[in-house]
C-alpha cells in the first residue's frame, strides 16, 4: 500500500479517538528501518490504549501488518510498529521528557485533511 495512504489511515485512526498534537516526521533520510514516525498525545492511560487499538484495527482493516506493539501494560507510552510507519502515543509529560520531535527531525511532514475534493496526505 502507498505510504501516503498508510499515513492517512494512521492519522484518521488517531483522530477517531481524539488524539492531540499529532505530528508526522519523514525519517527516510535518517534510517532504512521505517519511513515515517508519528507522534501523538493522549490524556490518560485508557486513551493511549484506545488510540493504539484503533490504529491496529485500522491497519488490520487495510491489510497493513502490525509488526509489534509495546507499552500497552502501563499506557503511558504505547508504540505501534507498522513497518513503514512507527506510531508513538504518549501522555504529555512523557512526550515532553523524551522529546521525540527533536530526535526524529525538526520539521513535521505537512499533512492535509482528506476529503473527496482534495488529495490525501502529502
Amino acid at each position: 500500500m502507498d505510504l501516503r495512504k498508510q499515513q492517512r489511515a494512521v492519522i484518521d485512526a488517531l483522530e477517531d479517538v481524539k488524539a492531540q498534537d499529532i505530528k508526522v516526521f519523514n525519517t527516510a533520510h535518517l534510517t532504512s528501518l521505517f519511513d515515517r514516525v508519528v507522534v501523538a498525545s493522549a490524556t490518560s492511560n485508557r486513551q493511549t490504549r484506545a488510540l493504539a487499538n484503533r490504529v491496529k484495527e485500522k491497519a488490520h482493516d487495510l491489510g497493513i501488518d502490525v509488526i509489534a506493539t509495546e507499552g500497552e501494560e502501563t499506557g503511558e507510552w504505547v508504540l505501534v510498529d507498522l513497518g513503514d510507519i512507527v506510531v508513538h502515543i504518549m501522555q504529555p509529560a512523557i512526550r515532553q521528557y523524551y522529546a521525540l520531535e527533536e530526535v526524529w527531525g525538526g520539521k513535521p511532514v505537512r499533512v492535509k485533511l482528506a476529503s473527496p475534493s482534495t488529495p490525501e496526505a502529502s
